[in-house]
């Protein structure tokens, strides 16, 4: 076993698992002989330092193994950080990159350089020239890290490119030609969707209609934008290879002939579901979320008056468009699961709390909330092309990842990714400190007491996060706030431009923030003068999430690299969570009896957690199930001699 640097021993001890250890302390070997090269390569000018670069690349293209250029790579990118960012890497730094570089999955907590870390695995990878890629989880992230690095990887000889939505064909052909590609995981699958159709629309001889399907952007002679997927590093890999893994990256053929038809059915069906009342008209399966009219619904259906168009229909069908439109008036709220903007409905991403552009319901759910909300109703399109997150990143030649929250998550990464989940020590001792959690009867008790607590932290200097679940519920902290006369800042999808500026000034003494989960992932929120002396940032957690990983990002916003901060959870028994975890009797029962209590209540803070873990445990099971039917689709595919990620339909 390699020698282990003084210091990392105890480290080391605090790391969960024994083949991590072993791991860990055999790379821990590489950071001796990294440091070893320091004093050579600080003497060196820029231009010899690309020099040395460029001799790492003609070796790497030579055929000779990455592993053998690890110390040498390494050192030289540390390098080029201190010197052109002002950043030198740290030893944990270091480990975390050759654990990503020996295709594992580095879990580095919150605050402790993720960012610059990924860029020593990723230079490496790059010096193969074949093309390395690195997947955040939105545009914002994937433009804000690629400028930030930019000057380490330039002053190395290397060029960089950014994938961005509504980028034009060229541009993305440019970015994916440069040795490293920084995007969204969304963005990276459709284009190789595009790829895909545009290899079959040129065999076709179809150019013209693949063209006006993406809006003209496509001419005679285009070619590929990507290079074949060989190196992919997943920033926030739980989020984006767990939490996006259900979602499937569609393009759509060109729309049937219907479309009026079905706008005025899914207007009507809009107009008449208040009239349905649940357990008279319909049942609601609460497990399954399906809505299912009975006899009596059925009978209201045929009495009620119709539009003409509908008359071509067939009464089962109209059966189905009421059963949608009463689906989406119990489950999908405005401000909360998608905002209306300039005339359309735009999704927003729980996960992220942005807003989700260009992305749309399935199954008509997406037009009959266009219906709800009164908005120009769009067509349902036919699928052309089709993939999923998990199919993805599983076609890449290496995958690796990086994450603060990815340890629960272990088992299910190794069994669908067959990657490794490797906790990485932190710089200096984690000082966050977690106080009581607090658990209500009903939200308005438990919001009044989440502004008490602010109020109280304010008063101390301290900044303050609040994070809530959605836009709806950051707006109501905000207007409590307002009642009590506390200036605040909100940072929710409605703020996107100001994000930048709202985020720079968080850790300010006595600032307020409330957000979404726009302040989770990939937030860095800097403490201003003075805020440590008064115990760092307060993070005010206003309800769990449907995964404990998404809890955890949202307090590592606090205590950050050895920094002081503390966070509450606020709790009560009328949240979605316990609904989700335990079904509507239950939850029934819970509401029931939270509104006969008052005060903070004791011996309920277990329940919570037991919901959440049968909420993970549900997604899990549904991640199975897609990537079976998944792979049976592509199988079905590959016999009829079709490609399986194009759909005959296209």
């Amino acid at each position: 076993m390699a020698t282990i640097p003084q210091g990392f021993s105890r480290s080391l001890q605090l790391v969960a698992g024994s083949s991590s250890r072993r791991l860990l302390a055999r790379w821990a070997g590489y950071i001796p002989a990294i440091a070893a090269r320091e004093p050579a390569l600080m003497e060196l000018n820029d231009y010899d330092l690309k020099k040395e670069s460029l001799s790492l690349r003609y070796r790497a293209r030579s055929g000779e193994p990455l592993d053998r250029l690890l110390v040498e790579a390494f050192a030289l990118v540390r390098e080029a950080g201190r010197r052109k960012l002002g950043m030198r890497h740290f030893d944990v730094q270091m480990l975390g990159g050759a654990a990503v570089h020996h295709r594992s999955i580095a879990e580095m907590q919150t605050g402790e350089g993720k960012t610059l870390t990924a860029t020593l695995p990723i230079y490496l990878a790059a010096l193969e020239g074949k093309g390395a890629h690195l997947a955040t989880v939105n545009d914002y992230l994937a433009k804000r890290d690629a400028d930030g690095m930019r000057p380490l990887y330039e002053a190395l000889g290397m060029s960089i490119g950014v994938i961005q939505g509504q980028q034009p064909q060229n541009d993305r052909r440019k970015a994916y030609a440069c040795d490293v590609t920084y995007g969204t995981a969304n963005e990276m699958g459709f284009d190789f969707l595009r790829d895909r159709l545009l290899k079959r629309r040129i065999d076709e001889g179809h150019r013209d209609l693949f063209g006006e399907m993406l809006g003209g952007d496509v001419v005679a002679g285009e070619k590929p934008v990507q290079r074949d997927l060989h190196y992919m590093l997943v920033d926030e890999a739980d989020s984006i290879l767990i939490d996006e893994a259900r979602t499937p990256l569609i393009i759509s053929a060109l729309p049937g002939e219907d479309e009026k038809i079905a706008a005025e059915a899914y207007s009507w069906a809009a107009e008449m579901a208040p009239r349905f009342i649940e357990d008279e008209h319909y049942e609601y399966d609460h497990k399954e979320k399906r809505v299912d009219l009975t006899l009596e619904g059925r009978r209201l259906v045929r009495e009620l008056p119709k539009p003409g168009a509908t008359d071509k229909l067939p009464l089962s069908t109209i059966y189905e468009y009421l059963e949608r439109s009463v689906k989406v008036g119990r489950e999908m709220i405005l401000d909360r699961h998608y905002v209306v903007r300039d005339g359309e409905i735009v999704i927003v991403d729980e996960f992220t709390g942005r807003l989700a552009e260009g992305r749309k319901w399935r199954a008509g759910i997406h037009q009959a909330i266009e219906a709800k909300e009164g908005v120009e109703v769009t067509f349902e399109t036919n699928q052309a092309a089709r993939i999923t997150i998990q199919d993805l990143f599983l076609r890449y030649n290496r995958l690796t990842g990086m994450t603060g929250t990815a340890s629960s998550s272990a088992p299910e990464l190794r069994k669908i990714y067959k990657v490794h989940v490797v906790p990485i020590p932190t710089n200096r001792p984690p000082i966050r400190k977690q106080l009581p959690t607090m658990v209500f009867g009903n939200a308005e008790a438990k919001w009044l007491a989440i502004v008490d607590d602010v109020v109280a932290e304010h008063e101390k200097g301290r900044p303050v996060l609040v994070g809530t679940r959605s836009i709806d519920k950051s707006e109501i902290v905000s207007r409590l706030l307002e009642a009590r006369g506390i200036e605040h800042t909100v940072l929710n999808a409605r703020h996107v431009a100001r994000e930048a500026e709202i985020v720079a000034g968080a850790g300010q003494s006595g600032k307020i923030m409330v957000a979404t989960n726009m302040a989770g992932r990939g937030t860095d929120i800097k403490l201003g003068p003075g805020v440590e002396e008064v115990g760092g940032m307060h993070v005010v957690c206003t309800e769990l999430h449907e995964s404990q990983r998404i809890d955890r990002q949202l307090i590592g916003r606090c205590g950050r690299q050895g920094d002081p901060g503390t966070y509450r959870q606020f709790l009560s028994l009328d949240d979605e969570i316990l609904l989700m975890g335990f079904g509507a009797k239950r939850y029934k029962s819970l509401v029931a009896t939270g509104a006969k209590l008052t005060g903070p209540l004791h011996g309920y803070e277990s329940l919570f957690r037991r919901a959440q873990a049968r909420v993970e445990r549900s997604h899990f099971r549904d991640r199975k199930i897609m990537l079976y039917f998944e792979k049976e689709r592509q199988k079905m595919q590959r016999q009829m001699s079709q490609d399986p990620y194009l759909d005959t339909a296209g």
